[in-house]
């Protein structure tokens, strides 16, 4: 059954953070600009990300034990258009930016916070499979301001969705 037509302009108009998943397997390196996700569990503490099956990140991350999750800073637009606006299918996002392994997947350089998490389990969407984490690593700077869906809302996709 279809969604009412006014759903996903409700959906729309929610101005939710964005935020940049990276995962690492088998020597391969990906990442994607995530708007569905979620902390779902405060004891024991989980949060959950879900990924495009479209997305070159979709085949690394389905392999990964963790997934880096990044909050981007309101001003951060270059790495939204880096990871949002191309395709790891065409080009090595990570030779563009800054970035330190932690756990075994990479994560990103100047990125407002970040959390490390273990892949806890991995539960079909839709066309998303949400990958649930527990938080093995974070680190947060002071003063950063989310970005939120409405700035990158226009931004072409680097695959279909």
């Amino acid at each position: 059954m279809p969604a009412p037509p006014a759903f996903h302009d409700l959906v729309d108009r929610l101005d939710h953070p964005v935020l940049v998943v990276t995962a690492a397997a088998g020597g391969e390196r990906s990442g994607c600009l995530v708007g569905f996700h979620t902390e779902c569990s405060m004891d024991p503490p989980r949060y959950l990300v879900c990924i495009s099956r479209e997305n070159h990140t979709f085949t690394v991350a389905a392999r990964s034990a963790h997934l880096a999750v990044h909050v981007l800073d309101r001003a951060d637009t270059f790495l939204a258009r880096l990871f949002g606006g191309r395709t790891g299918d065409e080009v090595d996002k990570f030779a563009a930016c800054d970035w330190q392994d932690h756990h075994g997947v990479p994560v990103l350089g100047g990125a407002a916070a970040w959390f490390v998490g273990r892949v806890h389990e991995r539960i079909p969407l839709g066309d998303h499979v949400g990958h649930l984490l527990e938080p093995v690593e974070a680190e947060v700077a002071c003063g950063a301001e989310p970005m939120a869906y409405g700035q990158v809302r226009t931004m072409p996709p680097g695959h279909p969705a």
